[in-house]
């Protein structure tokens, strides 16, 4: 094929992803053909609902060779998904229809077709269940990758957890030396292929102020000596810092990712200052991967008013590269 196109998955059916996709469709400023992994059937049915036109080219995914992808339709892929509605709710009847949409994304990205993935946001919970922790994971396993970073991008600051979806009492018995060099790396080699240059890393400590009333306090037991060993390798790294005030301008801005503990640590105070400017990039998968950084957004779904922002940032960065 001439071009390396960007494949979308549709995520979870009943989200507003669709509604999300038809906004950044229109935005119509991308070099690079879309090919959509959905249902025929639901994509009629939102568009009508959401009063949006767009010519829809159906693409067989085992002959994909053959056919010409077009920059001003929508290159589809039909997956089966039975409804008769726009919208349901989220529930495991939407299970099969998203994993096989990714059973035909990564076989297409196996056969070379295209490197570039972008999936719509899924219920973890439906979806996942207690087998993997999210998305990532998931992705992860299926690529037999065996180590991997969440960063959230914004040009002007980034953020990675160093772990995902975990509940907060397990987080610390996760921290370790081993798990801190591996994103660091990931985020170092990240930023020197696609931005040119070594990122400032600021690290967040894990207790509160990096004190700790208990005998073990992980900021100075391992956070500590780890960044040190990291900076003599020549990683612009520093910390840990208490994470209270590095969000704070004249700290932040000293920095271009900062790594935190855990999850809400680090995004919680990003998505304050960047809302939907920022996009969820997976590093340590053979192939790039990202997510609008938002979910199925359930109260939004139908209403024709969500901010599109993150979708078209990710098309826009996979278009760039």
């Amino acid at each position: 094929m001439k071009s390396n196109p960007i494949i979308i998955i549709n995520g979870e059916p009943n989200s507003v992803f669709l509604e999300i996709f038809f906004k950044s469709f229109k935005y119509n400023k991308y070099n690079t053909p879309l090919i959509l992994i959905s249902s025929l059937k639901l994509l009629k049915l939102q568009m009508k609902k959401l009063k949006f036109k767009a010519n829809i080219k159906l693409i067989d995914y085992q002959n994909i060779d053959k056919f010409k992808l077009e920059k001003n339709c929508i290159n589809l892929i039909d997956v089966k998904y039975e409804t008769n509605k726009a919208f349901e709710k989220i529930s495991k009847k939407s299970n099969l229809f998203i994993k096989n949409s990714f059973k035909i994304a990564l076989k297409l990205i196996k056969q070379g077709v295209s490197n570039k993935l972008i999936n719509g946001p899924i219920s973890k919970k439906s979806f996942l269940g207690k087998k993997y922790l999210g998305i990532t994971e998931y992705l992860a396993n299926k690529s037999k990758s065996k180590s991997t970073a969440m960063l959230i991008y914004n040009k002007k600051l980034s953020v990675c957890p160093m772990t995902t979806h975990l509940p907060i009492k397990m987080v610390a018995r996760k921290i370790k030396k081993k798990l801190l060099f591996e994103k660091i790396s990931l985020i170092n080699d990240f930023y020197k292929n696609n931005r040119g240059f070594k990122p400032k890393i600021g690290v967040l400590g894990l207790n509160p102020h990096c004190e700790s009333v208990h005998k073990f306090n992980e900021d100075e037991k391992i956070l500590k000596p780890a960044i040190k060993y990291l900076s003599k390798l020549g990683y612009k790294i520093s910390g840990p810092f208490p994470s209270d005030t590095i969000f704070l301008s004249n700290n932040r801005n000293k920095f271009d990712v900062i790594v935190g503990m855990y999850h809400d640590q680090v995004l919680t105070p990003l998505k304050t200052l960047y809302e939907y400017d920022a996009i969820n990039i997976t590093l340590g998968l053979p192939f790039l991967r990202i997510s609008p950084d938002h979910g199925p957004n359930i109260a939004m779904v139908g209403k024709n008013s969500s901010n599109p922002l993150s979708l078209i940032n990710a098309i826009k960065f996979l278009d760039r590269n």
